[in-house]
């Protein structure tokens, strides 16, 4: 089942998202579900320690994630992982101070295996290849430039199919998957560790 989070940073372009949206559930991450009903769209319903909504003021569309070890993101993932969703796209996490950031590229670390995830950005794409997944494949123009980044340490990383490749190779968390290429073929990534692949617009 596919859902769409809204997190609570900057409102996302009504341009770009407007063909995620439009049909797919949407919950809200804490303080995103009124973000999301500000910008007019109906949330289903609000996740996380609601430390920044009023419960009451949506009627029984809140469900309290109390975990003070994880964020309201990781344990939003891991909530609609339980209710059977498998497809995820995260909205609303531009914005805001460097360890916000950052802490949302953690989550992809911490979110459940069998869960297809990517995080929609103002200029770009990011996915979460987890290790438990085939290998990843995927075409974009030539010349458009994607960037691999090792979440965690990896033994074997292979990228095929691009300008600067990788076969087997150790790779950690680093400016080494930074800007490659699209040169015409189909791009293969594969490792035995959590990857983000970002792709640029």
């Amino acid at each position: 089942m596919h859902a769409i989070l809204w997190c609570n940073g900057d409102i996302p372009d009504h341009s770009k998202i407007m063909p995620l949206l439009e049909g797919n559930v949407i919950f809200g991450v804490d303080g995103g579900a009124e973000k999301a009903e500000s910008a007019g769209f109906k949330v289903t319903e609000v996740l996380g320690d609601l430390d920044s909504v009023k419960p009451e003021d949506w009627k029984g569309r809140s469900t309290l994630l109390p975990d003070e070890s994880a964020s309201d993101l990781v344990k939003s993932l891991r909530h609609l992982k339980t209710k059977g969703y498998d497809e995820i796209d995260i909205v609303g996490i531009e914005g805001g101070c460097p360890d916000h950031i950052l802490g949302v590229w953690a989550a992809l670390t911490e979110a459940p295996d069998g869960m297809s995830i990517r995080m929609h950005h103002e200029h770009g794409m990011t996915i979460r290849l987890h290790p438990n997944e085939d290998v990843f494949q995927l075409i974009i123009p030539e010349g458009v430039e994607f960037s691999v980044f090792a979440l965690e340490e990896c033994n074997s990383v292979s990228v095929k199919g691009s300008k600067w490749e990788l076969d087997k190779e150790p790779l950690s968390f680093s400016t080494r998957g930074l800007h490659n290429q699209y040169v015409g073929e189909i791009i293969s990534i594969s490792a035995d560790g959590i990857l983000a692949i970002i792709l640029h617009e």
